[in-house]
């Protein structure tokens, strides 16, 4: 069956193959592969199938039908609707994580403690999909791992608030009040274990330099995206009250 190369992805080398997405597996990826079956198991529908690993020993999950926006941002991705989704969406991944069996996991990326939920660890518009204008999944799981709900939700909202630079042009120049709303709405749509925003906002600092430190330490072919975590993070310290 021919393959189809994939663009953006943690792991790099994904291809499409007929109905399914295979890639480069790692250490953690018999433990990813349990995670999704476990919440697909629980009524979290809107992730990839595992399927284990092919003859190459490349991990196997399914495809999911719709468009992932890896660049360039349309206007629509800032609706309400969206960021509202988003947050419900998390919301029920956390919930269905509580159970998941951690006896044996190995994780990508280090646990985070308290170790409240398995968190995705990206959880951004690039690794949602969407059909039409409805976010209706969200791929890219090998960076999940153990950690407090407030350290997902700080990343989404850096994504999706958005909590950047002006000068970062992969997000939306709004305004600090719009962005504080957004903020509220992301904190409300999550639901009743929701951290508030001025923690989501100074959880959102410690993620960033925690994200730098590690996209740093994957060599220096990525120093532009290690210096724009760290002028985001910056910019959030500056505008701490007001965002929050």
């Amino acid at each position: 069956m021919s393959e189809e190369i994939l663009s953006g992805g943690n792991t790099g080398g994904a291809v499409r193959s007929g109905d399914t997405v295979r890639r480069p597996a790692g250490p953690w990826t018999p433990t990813v592969q349990r995670l999704l079956g476990h919440l697909r198991g629980h009524g979290v529908t809107w992730l990839p199938q595992p399927f284990g690993t092919d003859s190459a020993g490349r991990d196997i999950v399914s495809y999911l039908p719709g468009t992932v926006l890896n660049a360039d941002l349309p206007d629509w991705v800032w609706a309400d609707e969206v960021l509202v989704d988003a947050a419900r969406m998390m919301s029920a991944l956390h919930a269905a994580t509580s159970t998941f069996d951690r006896a044996g996991a190995v994780w990508r990326i280090p646990v985070h403690e308290p170790a409240e939920v398995v968190c995705h660890n990206d959880f951004a518009p690039y690794n949602m999909v969407f059909t039409g204008r409805t976010l209706t999944g969200v791929i890219d799981w090998d960076t999940a791992s153990p950690g407090p709900r407030v350290w997902d939700l700080a990343y989404l909202a850096y994504r999706l608030a958005p909590l950047t630079d002006p000068a970062n042009t992969e997000a939306v120049d709004n305004g600090i009040a719009e962005r504080s709303r957004r903020l509220r709405l992301l904190c409300a749509a999550y639901g009743d274990r929701a951290p508030d925003p001025a923690q989501v906002v100074g959880v959102a600092v410690d993620r960033l330099h925690d994200l730098a430190a590690w996209t740093e330490a994957r060599g220096p072919q990525l120093a532009s995206h290690v210096a724009l975590y760290r002028r985001d993070a910056r910019w959030i310290t500056a505008h701490t009250g007001a965002l929050a």
